[in-house]
């Protein structure tokens, strides 16, 4: 039992971790035992070891102590948690798999949040604004500060915290649109304001405010925030505004009151979906992609002449899928092509079931929605029970050009919807271009086997090459002795490539080189992918030099050998390793850190926290017989104080002085 006096426990992490019964606060204790306590509570009643919480409440090195001073915190927590109880505690349990915290999902502030939320949700579908306002308003009323307080920056929790801030914006952004819907300008614009402060990317927000300042009769500010917005992005991450953000400024300076009409819908973790804007800012040259474009402008002739194509662009993130969109729909709007761009994957749910997740009903509710109305057909569409034979119908109307960009987010149903829509378009003037980043997933597999029998073309966008960088450089009229550089610092990213131009010449490349803030952040949200023990290889292989020496890893303390390869793979899936073949053999290489990747790394280790790292590394290569001298004795000087004493080195090391050695592998 978890009451003492009748009242039932609360736990609140939207703020600094805290227990309360009744209207008195628990005494938890110190610091690490209230990180403790936020470590089991985010395990949502699933047993931790003990060997992983000692890892993860000491990051890095642990004291000998470790594992008796969990012992003890776990001891004083089930004296606040379960003080009557008799014999083992029901609250802190303990089993062969380690700690758990059993307790009712309700006794949670975050399960209370977000439920709060979702009923609001249901509410503003169902037309019931004060009512939902009102539920928002005690949810959001929760939070007493940052999400999960002191832990928040430990590795275990940072995946945590940023679905809770998330589901905060979510939630805030809804509030404003149950605001705009309820004509209450004078509070909608101060509280849109207020979140494109806290989220300054994200642009469901930039959009709120602009519809807000609309409807309070201030257009004029309303573009000027679309501005601002759009000169933020292109600084930060070399983007432009999405279609429906373009869609809805040009709606603005139209006065188009069909799209700025008082009821916006419900937001949430979705992307505005609409048909992209003719006007759009130029875009940068586009290098190493001549033979993409040359298959597209095949593809784009022959639909104008009345065939059915499709296309597939697959690649990496950052590989420039959207960006050889963009160059297709310019061309074809050069051609006099109507374009017809969706997201590919979930947008959330709106209220209408899964239908708004499937790119097969965003087509043909962009695509209504560009119909005269006159017609008449458009609104026999959208009443179609059958999506797939109304949308069938809608692309037999005229040549089209259709783009689903990110198709891998997409709903298991939307493939079988496209694959049936392939089957359907048979002589239709319409091209269909897909981006995919994996296309080894079955349901994918599938759709592409499909495909395959209709003439697909297949662009998959390998990185750019030494010569594409300098031929970059060179139309912008810089200097192309400095593309190996950038070659090798991007690994051949468009993405990351244009974010590396965007720095001053000075902090490319060289001594001076700085990470991109937009790379930077991309980095740790993959790193907070991962799990703790993935993290802690990157990092060794980080203070190692980046090249991934799975031997010498196997003999750190707190590596567990036979988890190593899995644990590889993870971190390659991230995207956070690459293979490096021998040449001439591409059997044979190993794995590396990319350049950026290693610099976010190290630059993430407090001084200690290196040196520790280094001591460690240092003990390994003294257990092996091939160690070179000079590795060893680089990692012994960078241990500065915590290196281990001399005489644990191997006999080619005994005797060496240090000062010998490079500062770091």
């Amino acid at each position: 039992m978890d009451i003492r006096d009748g009242s039932p426990l609360r736990y609140s992490l939207l703020g600094p971790v805290e227990v309360q019964r009744g209207a008195t606060a628990l005494d938890l204790g110190p610091r690490q035992r209230r990180v403790l306590l936020t470590r089991l509570l985010i395990e949502d009643g699933h047993p931790v070891s003990l060997t992983r919480i000692c890892r993860d409440l000491w990051e890095g090195e642990q004291p000998t102590a470790a594992a008796s001073s969990v012992r003890a915190h776990v001891s004083r927590l089930r004296s606040a948690l379960d003080p009557g109880r008799r014999g083992r505690s029901d609250v802190l349990v303990s089993s062969r798999d380690g700690y758990a915290l059993r307790i009712p999902r309700e006794a949670r502030d975050t399960t209370v949040f977000e439920e709060s939320v979702l009923a609001a949700r249901t509410a503003v579908h169902a037309g019931h604004l004060d009512q939902a306002g009102q539920r928002l308003d005690r949810a959001l009323g929760l939070w007493r500060g940052p999400a999960l307080g002191e832990a928040a920056d430990h590795s275990f929790a940072l995946r945590e915290k940023a679905r809770l801030n998330a589901a905060r914006q979510d939630a805030l952004e809804l509030q404003v649109t149950i605001l705009i819907k309820q004509a209450d300008v004078d509070r909608a614009v101060p509280a849109a304001v207020r979140l494109t402060a806290d989220a300054p990317l994200r642009e469901t927000s930039w959009a709120l405010l602009m519809r807000a300042l609309y409807a309070a009769g201030r257009p004029v500010e309303a573009l000027r925030q679309y501005e601002r917005f759009r000169s933020l992005l292109a600084c930060e991450l070399g983007l432009d505004p999405s279609p429906g953000l373009r869609d809805l400024h040009m709606a603005v300076l139209r006065h188009d009151t069909d799209v700025l009409g008082p009821a916006l819908g419900v937001p949430g973790p979705q992307r505005l979906t609409t048909v992209p804007s003719a006007l759009s800012s130029p875009r940068p040259r586009l290098v190493g992609r001549a033979e993409e474009l040359a298959q597209l402008d095949g593809l784009l002739q022959a639909v104008a002449a009345g065939g059915t194509q499709w296309a597939v662009i697959s690649g990496e993130a950052g590989s420039g899928k959207t960006r050889l969109l963009d160059e297709a729909a310019d061309r074809a709007a050069d051609m006099g092509l109507p374009v017809v761009r969706v997201r590919g994957g979930r947008t959330g749910d709106a209220g209408q079931g899964a239908a708004p997740s499937c790119p097969v009903v965003r087509l043909l509710d962009a695509l209504v929605r560009r119909a005269p109305k006159e017609s008449g057909h458009g609104e026999a569409a959208a009443t179609h029970p059958d999506p797939v034979e109304a949308l069938a119908r809608e692309l037999g109307r005229a040549p089209v050009l259709c783009q689903l960009d990110d198709l891998d987010g997409a709903a298991p149903e939307s493939y079988v919807r496209l694959r049936r829509l392939a089957a359907l378009l048979r002589d239709t003037p319409t091209a269909v271009m897909c981006t995919l980043r994996d296309t080894g997933t079955p349901q994918v597999s599938g759709l592409l086997a499909d495909l395959a029998r209709h003439g697909t073309a297949w662009l998959h966008l390998e990185p750019l090459t030494g010569d594409d960088v300098a031929e970059l450089l060179t139309a912008r009229g810089e200097d192309p002795a400095e593309a190996t550089a950038l070659h090798r610092r991007s690994a051949g990213n468009p993405f990351v490539l244009t974010e590396l131009l965007r720095l001053a010449p000075g902090r490319r490349t060289g001594p001076g080189a700085r990470v991109p803030t937009a790379v930077g952040a991309i980095v740790h949200a993959r790193l907070a992918g991962l799990t703790a023990p993935a993290r802690s290889v990157l990092t060794h292989t980080a203070v190692d030099g980046g090249r991934l020496d799975l031997g010498l890893l196997a003999g750190v303390p707190g590596m567990t050998p036979d988890r190593l390869p899995a644990l590889v793979d993870d971190a390659v899936t991230a995207g956070l390793l690459v293979w490096h073949p021998d040449d001439g053999d591409p059997f044979a290489g190993h794995y590396r850190l990319p350049e950026l990747v290693r610099e976010v790394l190290l630059d993430a280790l407090t001084p200690s926290g290196r040196q520790l790292l280094h001591a460690a590394l240092a003990r390994a290569l003294t257990e092996r017989d091939d160690t070179d001298p000079t590795r060893l004795a680089g990692h012994l000087r960078a241990a500065g104080p915590l290196a281990p004493v001399p005489s644990t080195a191997p006999a080619a090391q005994r005797g060496s002085p240090r000062s010998t050695g490079r500062d770091g592998p």
